[in-house]
């Protein structure tokens, strides 16, 4: 990854990008970040691993590739700041959910504009992100962005913007769904007759485990959850409830097309 970059924002998911980019070899020097409320911790840090850190965009010289990771709900107030730090070659990414590529063009011109969504694994470099580059993004730029992204996990693209909001909806909230699932595992393993900290114990290491074990196999879903189940045997009996009428497929259908169509409400 040889270009240069400058950084709006350096909270969880920043900070994750900063790792995964120094883990897969971008050069610190190459990275700038912008910052105002970051901690003399983290200061130390930059310092340490020669990322330069400033609190303002003034100064900064336009990069290769500059990337928003503020909080949606700042990006008015910080996009009008950045005008400095856009050249004719500066590609403007925006990690911030439900932030149009024309909120981006809008104030800062006929940009290359490109919107990605990732979501919270990233945090642990196993991110699924998703972006959307409007025409005036050339080829290199978006694999400059490819790059970027996938040093957190993997990325995908699509055409049409309109379908974040669905990407929003599975890939973006879907950690939570997962996370709900292990709660419910837990409460249910306790209401069995499970001490509390081994159900909770037993729930994350089965959710984690079958996540891995799903990355890694060349086995469909499907297959994988066959595998699993002996006829009339205790999984079928499960599955039943779970698959059955009102069960998991309907409840995650509604609760998908609820993100949905939050996300268009916030775009």
């Amino acid at each position: 990854m040889d270009f240069s970059v400058v950084l709006v924002g350096a909270g969880n998911m920043g900070g994750a990008m900063l790792k995964g980019w120094i883990s897969n070899g971008m050069k610190p020097e190459n990275i700038t970040v912008i910052d105002p409320g970051i901690s003399e911790r983290f200061k130390s840090t930059f310092l340490k691993s020669r990322i330069w850190h400033s609190e303002t965009p003034a100064g900064i010289s336009p990069p290769d590739v500059l990337v928003l990771a503020i909080k949606p709900q700042m990006m008015t107030q910080v996009l009008p700041t950045l005008g400095g730090l856009i050249k004719e070659n500066t590609a403007v990414v925006s990690v911030a959910a439900g932030t149009k590529l024309s909120t981006l063009t809008d104030v800062l011109g006929d940009i290359a504009a490109i919107r990605v969504m990732p979501n919270t694994p990233a945090l642990v470099l196993r991110g699924m992100s998703v972006g959307c580059a409007n025409d005036k993004t050339t080829d290199e730029q978006r694999d400059q962005v490819h790059s970027l992204m996938n040093a957190i996990g993997m990325i995908e693209w699509v055409e049409d913007e309109k379908l974040i909001d669905a990407v929003t909806a599975v890939s973006g909230s879907g950690p939570a769904y997962v996370f709900h699932l292990a709660e419910c595992m837990a409460q249910a393993g306790v209401k069995a007759g499970l001490p509390e900290e081994l159900a909770m114990t037993l729930a994350v290491q089965t959710v984690s485990g079958a996540g891995e074990l799903l990355r890694m196999s060349e086995d469909t879903p499907e297959t994988l959850r066959k595998n699993v189940t002996s006829p009339n045997g205790t999984t079928a009996a499960a599955l039943e409830v779970l698959m059955g009428e009102g069960g998991m497929s309907e409840l995650l259908a509604k609760a998908i097309m609820a993100a949905k169509k939050r996300s268009e409400e916030l775009s």
